[in-house]
């Protein structure tokens, strides 16, 4: 396992609904999971955002660093800066204020990477309106609030022209370079020849492609496609003749991707790390891994379905 390969996820913290805010996953837990993962040397890089739980992730995380002392110094807290949630201001007045309220829940005078999160949610005009997130985002790294600068989102047209621009020196895309959907293929060829960091996540595509038959009939925030279904048990024919867990090939086939600089996996608490440097263990030639890449998804079921 290398310390470069991936980064735990907050967001399956807490559940969306405010009313059931930290009903979901005890506090205790969530702490102790952050803990546990400044010990650990595997995963050196914790993926949070201002709207996790409308603030409860960061303000659970805030609190393991101030239990532990402080954050290790070859640690990475990353967080990403949001809309309003409930009026949906994203405006360059909002992501200050976004920013000002992720500080003080992590306890933390500098950011060390911040992403603009969901831009798709916003038109290109206000987004780089002279006082907009992007103007806003900009203008904090420029006076050190925060260091390191990505867009994370979705629509991976939409991410390649944000990263064209050049404010932006890393990249998260989702649910987007899985075994069964290769939306984001081109868009990690472009970040990965400009020496744009790549982080990809959500490689179990929501859990759909944790096992087989999957224990899901959802694919990242829908209903998963038949095309998603066909590839899946392709893969998982694949996986029973290498004798492999689904699971650990979804997770390899991200982590052992060499435009890929970090992949993000979602853990809730102590047993999900634990099981996750199982998988990371788990042996996995390269012959499964061209395998599955080989594969042949109808991109009319991905994510981003090919324009007519």
């Amino acid at each position: 396992m290398t310390t470069s390969r991936i980064a735990a996820g907050s967001g399956s913290w807490v559940q969306w609904n405010p009313a059931s805010i930290g009903t979901d996953v005890p506090a205790a837990d969530s702490i102790d999971l952050v803990l546990e993962l400044f010990e650990d040397p595997a995963v050196r890089v914790l993926d949070t955002a201002n709207n996790y739980g409308f603030g409860a992730s960061e303000e659970r995380i805030g609190m393991a660093i101030r239990e532990h002392g402080g954050v290790p110094d070859d640690f990475v807290i990353q967080t990403k800066a949001d809309r309003d949630m409930v009026s949906g201001d994203f405006s360059g007045a909002r992501l200050r204020l976004s920013l000002d309220e992720s500080r003080s829940r992590l306890g933390l005078d500098r950011l060390p990477v911040v992403y603009l999160h969901d831009p798709e949610n916003i038109s290109w005009e206000q987004a780089f309106a002279v006082d907009g997130p992007v103007a806003a985002l900009v203008a904090a790294r420029d006076t050190g609030v925060i260091g390191t600068l990505g867009v994370a989102g979705g629509p991976s047209a939409l991410m390649r022209r944000y990263l064209d621009t050049g404010h932006f020196e890393a990249l998260i895309t989702h649910n987007r370079y899985t075994i069964v959907d290769r939306s984001a293929e081109g868009l990690i060829d472009h970040a990965h020849a400009h020496g744009i960091h790549v982080t990809n996540a959500s490689p179990y595509g929501g859990g759909f492609l944790t096992a087989w038959p999957p224990p899901t009939e959802r694919y990242a925030y829908g209903p998963a496609a038949p095309s998603a279904y066909r590839t899946a048990e392709e893969a998982a024919a694949l996986c029973r003749v290498a004798d492999v867990p689904l699971i650990a090939a979804a997770l390899a086939f991200s982590t052992q991707d060499p435009r890929i600089d970090r992949t993000i996996i979602g853990m809730r608490t102590v047993d999900d790390l634990r099981a996750t440097r199982e998988l990371l263990a788990a042996p996995i030639d390269d012959v499964l891994l061209q395998a599955l890449r080989r594969l042949d998804p109808d991109p009319r079921g991905w994510q981003d379905p090919p324009e007519n």
